[in-house]
C-alpha cells in the first residue's frame, strides 16, 4: 500500500476547538509550526480518517483546515531538522 507525507494546517477561531484540534493532531502527526503538522508516511485511507475526525472537531463555517499531499521530498529552506530521523513513541 502506497504511503505519502501530508501537510496539515489550520486556522481555528475558538480557543476550545483549537485545543481539541491541536491535541488530536499531536497524537497523529508531528508538529512543525504552531498550526502546521506533518503526517509522515500515511496511507490515503489514514489521511481520510484524520480528515474525517478533524471535520467532527471543527466548525466548518468559522474554521479552516487544509491538508496538502507533499510530492517528492519538497524543498527545505533555512534552519530545520531532518524529519526522517525523528521517531514518535505512541
Amino acid at each position: 500500500m502506497q504511503k505519502n507525507d501530508y501537510l496539515v494546517c489550520y486556522d481555528i477561531s475558538d480557543p476550545k476547538r483549537l485545543r481539541r484540534v491541536a491535541r488530536y493532531l499531536e497524537g497523529e502527526c508531528i508538529r512543525i509550526q504552531y498550526s502546521v503538522f506533518i503526517a509522515k508516511s500515511v496511507t490515503k485511507e489514514r489521511i481520510y480518517t484524520i480528515a474525517d475526525r478533524l471535520n467532527e472537531l471543527i466548525d466548518s463555517k468559522e474554521d479552516d483546515v487544509r491538508i496538502y499531499k507533499i510530492k517528492d521530498k519538497g524543498i527545505a529552506m533555512g534552519v530545520a531538522f531532518d524529519l526522517d530521523e525523528i521517531f514518535v513513541i505512541r
